[in-house]
């Protein structure tokens, strides 16, 4: 899989006239892959709020699922820009939870993307997080995640 994604990728670039000096691609297992492309024109190709980048990365599925019949994931990355804003959530995440235990009330994280918000949601099934839940609120782009004591939700699930 990982040559074929190299075999798909590297052209798919060519052909958008983006610079690249490597494409790392990493096997996170069942079929999940996290791809990132090395550059000096970073900022090129992830564009404004990473638009252009996940058009890349759209493309580069629809292309690769005409040649695999297996299922897969992917995440494609830019000189780990994707992965600082993943550790920026979760670190500002962490700060809420914090907030949540020492007040006691529920804290709300800034709007995000369906994307980050998974990202929340699975970081705090974490046992460490046991005293916390979450909720998403909000409707489009004002869609965000409240965070609150695990004790005020579960007297709702009876």
């Amino acid at each position: 899989m990982e040559e074929i994604i190299q075999e798909t990728l590297k052209p798919l670039l060519e052909l958008l006239h983006f610079n690249f000096s490597k494409i790392d691609i990493e096997d996170q297992g069942s079929n999940n892959y996290r791809i990132n492309i090395v550059t000096d024109e970073a900022n090129h190709l992830i564009g404004t709020h990473g638009n252009t980048l996940m058009a890349v990365q759209h493309i580069l599925k629809i292309l690769l699922r005409k040649k695999m019949e297996q299922e897969f994931s992917l995440m494609l990355d830019v000189d780990n820009y994707r992965k600082r804003q993943e550790e920026n959530v979760i670190t500002m995440t962490e700060q809420k939870v914090d907030e949540v235990r020492k007040q006691q009330k529920p804290q709300k994280l800034p709007p995000m993307s369906s994307y980050f918000r998974r990202i929340v949601h699975l970081h705090l099934t974490h046992p460490r997080f046991k005293d916390v839940a979450t909720v998403s609120e909000g409707e489009g782009p004002y869609r965000a995640v409240i965070i609150s004591p695990a004790w005020e939700t579960a007297g709702s699930e009876d």
